[in-house]
């Protein structure tokens, strides 16, 4: 959903990425190489540890890090590791030679969006499965990011977008546009920023975790059940 924005919208992006905390703030803390992999996905999927969100796109570069470390070869090494006892799921969208684009989600809160009557028409409607099956939706998703040169714009619903704004921004509905945080947003913008705080919240809750010398592989192992109180 953010690769083909127009430039307003890619403009907004590139904002809302330089006032986000970066992992190349937090690296030092971790010296051990299956510490310094946890820590970037702990960041990376703190609305999804958190149980505010079902799904988050992760972009595992096959390159050298400032910290010196490759996370696309460290993934290779230790994702069976880091993702034992964890609630969270991992499916590559798309491989590259410059490294994977990663989708880490939790399957029941996943499950739980996507079978919501609207947002399940709505992906019917797309051309995908009866949403009760997750395993046949993700392969559905998997396959339209192998073989479409964009990204699907149905993206935002497993990541979480509100539904007036994925549709809004594939043109299948006529609400304009009124702002623009991680996604554009469509309509009454006052559900959307708020939902868009909620998910700033989470990331920013990890990163101080992460800051005072929390373990980020027990971080990757948190039951999204016992903090989603903390951020409604």
């Amino acid at each position: 959903m953010l690769s083909s924005m127009p430039h307003a919208s890619q403009q907004c992006s590139r904002t809302h990425r330089r006032s986000r905390t970066s992992w190349l703030d937090l690296t030092w803390k971790f010296p051990d190489e299956r510490d310094c992999l946890a820590s970037f996905l702990a960041l990376e999927a703190a609305e999804v540890l958190a149980g505010v969100k079902p799904a988050n796109l992760v972009q595992l570069r096959n390159r050298r890090q400032p910290c010196g470390r490759n996370l696309h070869q460290l993934w290779r090494l230790h994702s069976n590791a880091l993702l034992a006892g964890s609630p969270l799921k991992a499916l590559s969208l798309r491989q590259k030679e410059t490294g994977d684009l990663m989708l880490f989600y939790t399957p029941e809160i996943l499950q739980s969006y996507l079978q919501q009557p609207k947002t399940a028409k709505f992906l019917k409607q797309q051309g995908y499965p009866t949403p009760g099956n997750l395993r046949k939706t993700l392969a559905e998703l998997q396959e339209r990011f192998q073989t479409e040169t964009d990204m699907p714009h149905e993206i935002g619903l497993f990541l979480g977008y509100p539904l007036k704004d994925v549709a809004g921004f594939m043109g299948c509905s006529d609400k304009p546009c009124t702002g623009c945080r991680q996604w554009r947003i469509y309509g009454d913008p006052a559900q959307s920023l708020a939902l868009s705080d909620r998910y700033a919240a989470c990331r920013r809750g990890m990163a101080h975790r992460l800051t005072d010398s929390a373990n980020p592989v027990a971080l990757l192992r948190t039951d999204p059940k016992a903090h989603q109180s903390i951020y409604i």
